[in-house]
């Protein structure tokens, strides 16, 4: 049977604060869209039910995530705290460039592209904070430069593929189903920030925030080790 995931109450209350914060964002994003499209106009009067939607799917996402870690293993947890973590960030994003957007009208063209790096440059600044002391937590013991380094090394390639794929979308494929530049540019950044984030989880496990096979054989010798020269105790190795 694979290791039992930590799980904390701290895990829980982070998990809820994502959920409520996603709310607030969606609806806002959800407002300035219901400006462009009559069906986001419909839905708007009961966008404050996210405010509870939200956060019970996030919080009791965290926890049916944390059991179903004890038969799949620990990277199924970390993996649902990244989901999280990614759904905060793609939301912080959308909520940013959907801003810029609605501010200035303009949708298309290097401004756009202006605008979804700036955006896409917010999200990654929460993205380190969150998987650093959240995600991955204790994951990694590597100097922090080198951390940094390749942190920034992994983000670079995802702004490629984030604004590279949107840019591509926008500007070169040509909206879907008759929609509008605004709601176009908004749904390609969608599909741009969902192929980059597989790439984002994959960099930052196996990358960045890498637990070294070395160190995790060194720690479980030790607490056996100890539990062995304790008296009156039985060692199961």
């Amino acid at each position: 049977m694979a290791k039992m995931a930590n799980f904390k109450k701290n895990d829980l209350f982070l998990a809820l604060a994502i959920g409520f914060s996603s709310a607030l964002m969606l609806i806002f994003v959800g407002r300035n869209l219901s400006e462009e499209n009559k069906f986001f106009e419909k839905l708007m009067p009961y966008a404050n039910w996210l405010f509870l939607i939200f956060p019970l799917v996030c919080g009791g996402g965290i926890v049916a995530t944390h059991f179903a870690a004890k038969i799949a293993g620990h990277a199924l947890y970390q993996f649902g705290k990244f989901f999280l973590v990614g759904g905060f960030n793609f939301l912080l994003d959308a909520a940013i460039l959907n801003f810029f957007l609605f501010a200035t009208k303009l949708a298309a063209g290097w401004p756009q592209t202006g605008f979804k790096s700036a955006s896409f440059f917010w999200g990654i600044i929460s993205s380190y904070l969150w998987n650093k002391y959240w995600t991955f937590s204790g994951s990694s013991q590597k100097n922090r430069s080198k951390e940094i380094y390749q942190f920034l090394a992994i983000s670079l390639i995802s702004f490629a593929l984030n604004v590279g794929l949107d840019y591509f979308f926008v500007n070169m494929v040509g909206s879907f189903w008759n929609m509008k530049p605004i709601l176009w540019a908004q749904f390609s950044a969608v599909l741009a920030a969902a192929i980059a984030m597989f790439w984002n989880f994959l960099g930052y496990k196996f990358i960045v925030f890498k637990v070294k096979t070395a160190e995790i054989s060194l720690s479980t010798s030790n607490v056996d080790s100890v539990d062995c020269i304790r008296p009156h105790t039985s060692c199961t190795l």
